[in-house]
């Protein structure tokens, strides 16, 4: 066998490779759905608890067609230096429109499938993180609207910006955010707080006196269960955010693992501190509140704190960030809830403010770390504060805009009636129609 077929063999098999590693990453990425789900059921009452669920499952099934409309094509868009005005000319935003050969089997490209089904798994993420803070009150058909808003079209945008290697944050500032801290998280969480604050807090959330009220979800077993299975998820996830050493990944078969900048990683790197971050977090919330829900919610938050550098920091640091983040949520929540926004499940300061924390830490702590690709910029703590106020206004503005449209025309919110009697009267079968259906769980 010549050299060139020798190559051309061992190209063939890291492609095969490459593929099978987004299917199963993608796979594993559908944990994070089921595991919201039934963490949201969890935190209902027993009369919305199916509403929850149809909430989720819908969010899902819509955000996958319109992000093979629209979505993809979006990020390719973006990821030329536009920060407004999508670039339509752009090679890849041409390829990927959606009647191109590189949105069906083409034979000759064994990349653009599993790389689309990873991000629509990222997508389908940002509207499970803002369903949970939204539950018992908001409108199916609204949820729907707002679900394809932040999947399909306003994370991906942020994604255009900051993570690829031809975005403005990323070409002008150096932003650095390889686990997606900030164009998921923090887009997620400060779209949930543009949302809430339009759809206004559950009957019963808060007194007169603007004291609040809890109204705990009827299986704190299921809720807790269900962050664990998110978590499983998230090793889907973070794996799906490097670029699998492949000649279709863009670099040669025998090259190492790459970042979604094209910098160096390795497994290694994300495995520590994934973990230790993972760790840390519980430990934090468990110092702070003893409270198996928010320990579980502080294991997520840990991971975002620490999620913009997986690639760059030493372990104990990622155990020390964890930390910061379980002991944050509970007083940042505690904060959210004082200004009267009923977030049921503490999205906005599990996603948006240690998303914030997972950002700005690396300006703290890596600034002045050297370009990690040829041509790019050095990471600072300017770039990452500019990187942050984008995504926090990329998130918060267009759902506080949608939502108060929504609102302005009556189909936000479900009526106080309703509510009343439970979301789940809007669904054809019972929950648990043979035991508690009786019970008073209000």
């Amino acid at each position: 066998m010549s050299p060139e077929e020798l190559r051309a063999v061992i190209d063939a098999a890291a492609n095969a490779s490459m593929e099978a590693y987004y299917w199963w990453a993608t796979g594993i990425m559908v944990c994070i759905h089921a595991g919201f789900m039934m963490y949201e059921m969890g935190q209902s009452r027993v009369r919305n608890v199916l509403a929850s669920g149809v909430k989720n499952i819908l969010a899902f099934a819509f955000i996958i067609p319109t992000f093979f409309l629209f979505g993809w094509w979006l990020y390719w868009a973006y990821g030329t230096g536009n920060i407004f005005i999508p670039d339509a000319s752009a090679e890849f935003a041409q390829y990927y429109v959606p009647w191109s050969d590189g949105m069906g089997p083409n034979l000759q490209d064994q990349a653009s499938g599993v790389f689309w089904a990873a991000f629509v798994l990222f997508s389908a993420t940002t509207a499970s993180i803002v369903s949970g803070s939204v539950i018992e009150r908001i409108r199916i058909s609204s949820w729907i609207i707002l679900a394809t808003l932040v999947g399909s079209v306003v994370w991906i945008i942020a994604a255009g910006w900051g993570w690829s290697a031809g975005g403005w944050l990323a070409t002008d500032w150096g932003y650095h955010d390889v686990g997606a801290a900030g164009v998921v998280h923090m887009i997620s969480g400060f779209f949930a707080l543009g949302v809430l604050i339009n759809l206004g807090p559950r009957v019963g959330r808060f007194n007169a006196d603007g004291s609040a009220n809890d109204l705990p979800g009827h299986s704190i077993p299921m809720t807790i269960a269900g962050l664990m299975i998110i978590i499983i998820g998230f090793f889907g996830f973070l794996g799906a955010c490097l670029l699998y050493p492949a000649p279709m990944a863009g670099s040669t078969a025998d090259a190492g693992w790459l970042t979604i900048y094209g910098g160096p990683a390795t497994l290694s790197s994300f495995a520590f501190n994934t973990l230790m971050s993972f760790a840390g977090g519980i430990i934090g919330a468990y110092f702070i509140t003893k409270d198996p829900f928010w320990m579980m919610s502080g294991a997520l938050a840990g991971i975002f704190c620490a999620a913009a550098g997986l690639d760059l920091w030493c372990p104990g640091t990622a155990f020390a960030l964890g930390f910061l983040g379980g002991v944050v949520i509970p007083y940042a929540h505690k904060m959210i809830t004082s200004w009267g926004i009923d977030d049921a499940v503490g999205a906005v300061s599990v996603h948006g403010v240690c998303g914030l924390i997972g950002v700005l830490a690396v300006g703290v702590l890596l600034g002045g770390y050297p370009p990690l690709t040829e041509g790019g910029e050095t990471i600072s703590f300017t770039g990452q504060l500019v990187g942050a106020i984008a995504m926090g206004l990329g998130g918060f503005i267009p759902g506080y805009v949608v939502s108060w449209i929504l609102n302005k025309c009556g189909i936000l919110r479900t009526s106080d009636a309703v509510q009343q009697i439970g979301v789940d009267a809007e669904i054809p079968v019972a929950a648990y129609p043979e035991n508690m259906q009786s019970r008073d769980y209000s």
